[in-house]
């Protein structure tokens, strides 16, 4: 079944499985905002225009650009519907709403093939996910949350708090780690991050952990520094475990729009950035950032920030996720 068919058969209240529920309620309470505002957006778009012209194209791009799903879907969007209003000689706002949503699933869809969005975790030995990010995102609250999750999953979970130049940022792993009921390797404040997780690795091999979650510096002078600090960091993962970090995940700050985007494009260059993870996204009107991130960076969202509490970071769906952005959008033709 196609994502467009799904979001049908979760608009017209069709039966599902109730953990497909309780998922898909999380969705749509975290998309809230952004769906209100684009359909705001929609309902103005159409208000304002008796015709679809060249003025009205023009208007569905801003329309779109304001929506955060960035300047190339926006184009793309606007450019296949041309196509679709002239083949379908669509007139009425229903109908042209309808294949707005329509054309925007597609493009999700199509840019998400070959998109694997579940975690990379070893089925057997250790598993180490490293965590990037700017300052202030999120990221040591995100380990603190997916440590929680291995931690009841039953799984050995460590910590490593390499982020030693921001002042807190080891005391705020360590409070994490206390409320995950999980250990935190650390080291000095200002000391050597690849130190710390070389002392991580050794003790998660003696302990024989199965997964480390390594907490990393979001800035320092400038993004050389940033990218030596980071490779060092690999180097010392790979001399114990030659195949890791399973995962490098940068952590974008949903709220932000589209300067999340110029920070995914910026670490994309630095580090060898294999997922993403989008926290606040229960905060924010910019719920459309992913679309834009599928479009123009083709990295998977592997896990999203649905809200405040221990257990409201999600495994991103992606059919969850469409759903959730335009459920109660589609018109009835």
């Amino acid at each position: 079944m196609g994502f467009f068919d799904k979001i049908k058969r979760a608009f017209t209240g069709e039966q599902q499985e109730p953990e497909e529920v309780e998922v898909q309620e999380k969705y749509d309470k975290g998309l809230e905002k952004t769906r209100k505002t684009f359909g705001e957006r929609m309902n103005e778009l159409f208000a304002n225009f008796r015709t679809v012209d060249e003025d009205f194209f023009e208007e569905l791009e801003e329309t779109l650009i304001g929506a955060d799903v960035g300047f190339d879907t926006a184009i793309q969007i606007s450019e296949a519907l041309r196509q679709e209003v002239k083949l379908r000689n669509a007139k009425k706002p229903a109908e042209i709403q309808n294949a707005i949503i329509e054309k925007l699933v597609d493009l999700y869809e199509q840019e998400g093939i070959n998109e694997v969005n579940e975690l990379n975790l070893q089925e057997e030995g250790l598993t180490v996910i490293l965590f990037v990010g700017v300052n202030g995102v999120g990221k040591t609250t995100s380990i603190g949350k997916l440590a929680h999750q291995y931690k009841n999953e039953g799984k050995k979970v460590l910590l490593a708090a390499a982020d030693t130049f921001r002042a807190g940022a080891i005391d705020q792993l360590v409070v994490w780690g206390e409320r995950a009921g999980v250990e935190v390797v650390r080291g000095n404040a200002g000391g050597d991050p690849a130190a710390v997780v070389y002392d991580a690795m050794e003790r998660a091999k003696s302990e024989q952990a199965e997964v480390l979650l390594v907490d990393t510096a979001g800035r320092l002078q400038n993004k050389v520094n940033l990218m030596n600090e980071l490779e060092k960091i690999k180097r010392v993962i790979q001399r114990e475990l030659p195949d890791a970090p399973h995962e490098t995940l940068l952590v974008l700050d949903a709220t932000t729009g589209q300067n999340a985007m110029v920070q995914a494009k910026q670490f994309k260059e630095t580090t060898d950035v294999t997922g993403l993870v989008l926290t606040k996204l229960d905060g924010t009107a910019k719920g459309g950032i992913v679309l834009a991130i599928r479009n123009e960076l083709h990295l998977p969202v592997k896990l999203v920030g649905l809200g405040e509490g221990i257990d409201d970071l999600e495994p991103f769906e992606p059919n969850d996720f469409v759903i959730g952005l335009f459920k109660g959008l589609l018109k009835e033709e």
